[in-house]
């Protein structure tokens, strides 16, 4: 049996410095391989010395999944911990944006490039090199906020890659309502991944992303598969990272069972 372990890596992102990407792998047996989930804001994912605002604790809900399951999943967090997070997980080919008003250091859409990122060095470096159960049925994305919004993006503009999305208070606002429906029906096809949406409105931002989320998952109904997204709602929860680390567990089990 080898024991869980969290790695540490710097893989090169195009056109700025090295990124960190920090890999959980769970204690598995010899020759075993873990479904994986590709998550945004790796710094806040598993402990609270890294994060500014709080942490998920995905390290313990992994733990707490294989004793109550005998599951488990690797994490790789994608740190966004930087100057240029709010124009990494802003994807322009979803349309221009119609509000920046909570994104101090927004200058360009730039989701594109953090996608490429992910498809083409990220993921091909952790199932090189780490333990990873291949194919897309062991393959998911969660982000939060704007990664919330990134990984709706990434994980529909590759569904041959991905079967679910932890869309996790995803920033919808960002965008009108027609151009979030035109770009979901450009991309559509015949098998999408599920999305497992999230939003609380317990604070002023929150209140703004649940309606936001509200209007898309009208989209949704309309145009996607029913049976392949639901919406958490919790009203009373806010904006940050103690809300996300309490859905994540139902994410990841989902994901798992």
């Amino acid at each position: 049996m080898k024991q869980a372990e969290l790695f540490e890596l710097y893989l090169p992102y195009p056109g700025k410095d090295d990124r960190r990407v920090r890999v959980y792998v769970p204690a598995h047996g010899e020759g075993e391989e873990l479904p994986v989930i590709y998550m945004t804001d790796g710094q806040n994912l598993f402990d609270e010395e890294t994060s500014t605002w709080g942490c998920w604790h995905t390290r313990e809900a992994v733990e707490a999944e294989r004793a109550a399951s005998g599951k488990a999943a690797i994490i790789v967090g994608i740190h966004n911990d930087n100057i240029w997070r709010d124009n990494e997980l802003t994807p322009a080919s979803i349309g221009k944006l119609v509000t920046a008003a909570d994104m101090a250091n927004y200058t360009a859409s730039e989701g594109e490039i953090f996608d490429s990122f992910v498809m083409d060095t990220v993921k091909p470096y952790i199932e090189s090199h780490f333990p990873v159960k291949p194919g897309r049925e062991s393959t998911a994305f969660c982000g939060s906020s704007s990664g919330g919004l990134q990984a709706f993006f990434t994980a529909l503009s590759h569904p041959e890659a991905f079967t679910i999305s932890g869309v996790f208070s995803p920033a919808f606002l960002l965008y009108s309502p027609d151009d979030i429906r035109r770009w979901i029906s450009d991309v559509l096809t015949d098998e999408p991944p599920y999305l497992y949406i999230y939003t609380g409105a317990g604070d002023e931002l929150e209140q703004r992303i649940f309606a936001g989320t509200e209007a898309t998952c009208d989209i949704l109904t309309e145009i996607y598969p029913p049976e392949l997204f639901t919406e958490i709602i919790l009203l009373e929860n806010k904006h940050n990272e103690a809300a996300w680390a309490e859905v994540f567990p139902d994410f990841l089990h989902t994901f798992l069972c």
